[in-house]
């Protein structure tokens, strides 16, 4: 195989959030994690009560952010936190991370974003929400907003298979998902999405068939984490109960299925993140033991050079 190993910006293998965020806008944007108090329908009987199987909030979520602190506080504590370890930002984003930040009337939505907005060092806002918490207006807000500040919307999405959503009790299908994508895009939205690799009862075939149904969604930027079974979740009594229904991975197992993956990823689609990083104390057990992101990443990128090989080398455009 002839590669061309920088056909990517930075001389990578793969399409890099960080290296879309960087020629796009000059440098490093940093996502500061607030957190505004909004609920989930899982959560709150519009769909149900106790979220989804897999789900603990708490597992990924920042010691600064409280929704009983001051939105332009928080902001403060977020950027404090992150100047130790990304001294080089260039400007911060407030990411409403925490349940479905979509998940209220228009006009709650409008006072939160602002508010947010407000704040001098925020140059825009990453909304994570589900595909069932948008609609015209709201979109049609957003695309407004961003005309004068960053804008993204992050769908957790989790699985293209209505089995599955069923399974972990998301309460959506993925032709919601697909279609809040489309509806974003449209609007010129900046669009992620969020997948979770090993959910109960898929194979690995079931995970990399999605290469090609989620690299024909008009997606921005995506992220896949590996299932990490949460202590306390229902999907950890599932696992005790039902292990033989579980895929799970050594680390260098991983690291091969994922290139396996990305060669057959639509390459115009950045890479936000390919693994999950979840504090120990919250998980049953740390097979691959404590290694960080970071070190995830310099795993992928040496091992891609070695099998010489490049994010989309089999991608078909024809399925976009």
């Amino acid at each position: 195989m002839d590669t061309a190993p920088h056909i990517f910006p930075e001389g990578k293998r793969y399409r890099s959030f960080a290296s879309y965020i960087k020629a796009r806008y000059g440098g490093r944007l940093q996502k500061v994690v607030i957190d505004a108090g909004f609920s989930c329908p899982n959560r709150d009987r519009t769909l149900g009560v106790g979220g989804c199987t897999y789900c603990l909030n708490d597992a990924f979520h920042p010691a600064y952010s409280h929704p009983q602190v001051a939105l332009h506080r928080q902001i403060d504590e977020g950027i404090v936190f992150h100047r130790k370890r990304y001294a080089r930002a260039q400007g911060y984003l407030a990411y409403f991370q925490s349940y479905s930040n979509t998940h209220a009337s228009l006009e709650r939505l409008k006072e939160v974003y602002e508010e947010a907005l407000s704040h001098p060092q925020i140059s825009g806002l990453v909304i994570g929400t589900r595909p069932d918490c948008v609609d015209a207006p709201k979109l049609d807000y957003l695309a407004e907003l961003a005309r004068k500040h960053i804008i993204f919307i992050e769908y957790g999405i989790e699985s293209c298979y209505d089995r599955s959503l069923q399974r972990i009790r998301r309460g959506h299908t993925f032709e919601q998902a697909q279609e809040a994508v489309v509806q974003s895009a449209r609007r010129g939205l900046q669009t992620g999405a969020h997948f979770i690799f090993g959910l109960p009862g898929e194979t690995k075939d079931d995970m990399m068939r999605t290469a090609y149904i989620i690299g024909a969604l008009p997606l921005t930027s995506v992220k896949f984490h590996q299932l990490q079974i949460i202590k306390g979740t229902e999907m950890e009594a599932e696992y005790r109960q039902r292990p033989n229904d579980f895929i799970t991975f050594s680390l260098l197992e991983y690291i091969d299925f994922f290139i396996d993956f990305l060669e057959r990823f639509n390459p115009t689609i950045a890479i936000e993140r390919f693994a999950g990083e979840v504090p120990p104390r919250f998980v049953s057990h740390t097979p691959w033991g404590l290694v960080r992101y970071a070190d995830l990443v310099k795993m992928l990128e040496k091992r891609l050079e070695e099998r010489n090989t490049l994010h989309g080398r089999y991608y078909n455009f024809s399925y976009i």
